[in-house]
C-alpha cells in the first residue's frame, strides 16, 4: 500500500483532556457497537474522542459525538462520521453507573479507545467530576515540581 495509511493491529487513542478537565472516579472497559466500515478508520486511527461523552436513553449507554473518520475505499457502506454508538456493558455496570451518573456534576468521559486482543474495538469509559480551575492549576504546579526533580537527578 504505497502511499496510503497502513492498517495497525495495535490501535491506542488517549483522551489526555479528560484527565486534565476531569477528576476520573470509577474506570469500566465497553465494546461499541459499529457498523459499515467503522473498524477500518479505527485501525487507521482516524478517531477523535476529544469532546465525546456518554449518556443513558433508557437503560442503554451511548456515546455522543466521537467521531469516525469516513473510510476512504468505502463506498455505500460509510456511515456519518458523528453518530451514536451503543456502548456493550454488563448489566450491574450499567446500573451501577446509572444510579451515580444521576447525581449532580457527574458525567460519562472517554479516556482511551483500543483494539482489544481479539480485534474488537474497545473504549475506557470512566465516572467523572469536573475540576475547578484551582485544581487544574495545583495539576499543573505537580507536573513542574515532578518534571524539576526529574531534571536534578541527570
Amino acid at each position: 500500500m504505497q502511499g496510503k495509511d497502513k492498517i495497525q493491529s495495535k490501535v491506542e487513542i488517549k483522551n489526555k483532556r479528560a484527565g486534565f478537565e476531569f477528576e476520573l472516579l470509577d474506570k469500566y472497559s465497553a465494546g461499541i457497537v459499529l457498523s459499515g466500515t467503522e473498524i477500518k478508520s479505527i485501525r487507521r486511527s482516524k478517531v477523535n474522542i476529544q469532546d465525546a461523552y456518554c449518556v443513558f436513553k433508557g437503560i442503554e449507554l451511548y456515546i455522543i459525538n466521537m467521531q469516525i473518520s469516513s473510510y476512504e475505499e468505502g463506498s455505500y457502506n460509510n456511515v456519518p462520521t458523528r453518530r451514536d454508538r451503543k456502548l456493550l456493558l454488563k448489566r450491574q455496570e450499567l446500573k451501577k453507573l446509572l444510579n451515580k451518573s444521576l447525581d449532580v456534576g457527574l458525567t460519562i468521559v472517554p479516556t482511551r479507545l483500543f483494539i482489544s486482543d481479539k480485534g474488537f474495538a474497545k473504549v475506557d469509559i470512566a465516572l467523572a467530576k469536573g475540576k475547578k480551575l484551582h485544581d487544574k492549576r495545583h495539576d499543573i504546579k505537580e507536573k513542574d515540581v515532578k518534571r524539576e526533580m526529574a531534571r536534578e537527578k541527570y
